[in-house]
Order: C-alpha cells, then sequence, then structure tokens
C-alpha cells in the first residue's frame, strides 16, 4: 500500500494522482507504516490531494516521530510542534 502511494505520488508507473497517493498512503499509514504516516503528513503540508492541512499534517508527522523517523521528527519542528 506504501509502495502504491509512492507510484501514484511521483507517476512512476501510473499516472501521477495525489488524491490515490494519500488514499494508499493512508491505508498504510493506519498499519503503523511509519514511512506512510510522514508520507501522508506531508501531502498535508503540501496541499497534494488533499486541503492544505497544517494540524492534520502535525498528527501524521508525530506519529512518524513516535516510530523514530528521523524526517518526521524535523518536519514537525519546521512546523514549530
Amino acid at each position: 500500500q506504501y509502495n502504491l502511494g509512492l507510484a501514484y505520488s511521483n507517476g512512476r508507473g501510473v499516472a501521477q494522482d495525489y488524491a490515490e497517493a494519500v488514499k494508499w498512503y493512508r491505508k498504510a499509514a493506519e498499519q503503523g507504516i511509519a514511512e506512510a504516516q510522514y508520507n501522508l503528513g506531508v501531502m498535508y503540508a503540501n496541499g497534494e490531494g488533499v486541503p492544505r492541512d497544517y494540524q492534520e499534517a502535525a498528527k501524521w508527522f508525530r506519529m512518524a516521530a513516535d516510530h523514530g523517523l528521523a524526517e518526521a521528527q524535523e518536519a514537525l519542528r519546521r512546523l514549530g510542534k
């Protein structure tokens, strides 16, 4: 599911579709995949496939950061959370 999200986000093997990427990232993120949680946070922070929502981005970054993902910790710092 995470890899499918990546494929849609990057347009690899499928047409680039941020909304579809969000759908697949969310499925993986809800199963505790830290990288998917982080990427979902990025999608919310950038408003790609979903309306821009920094609070929602911070929620997903926090989940990924709690799994030890350094990128998510840095993203939280940039958001001031």
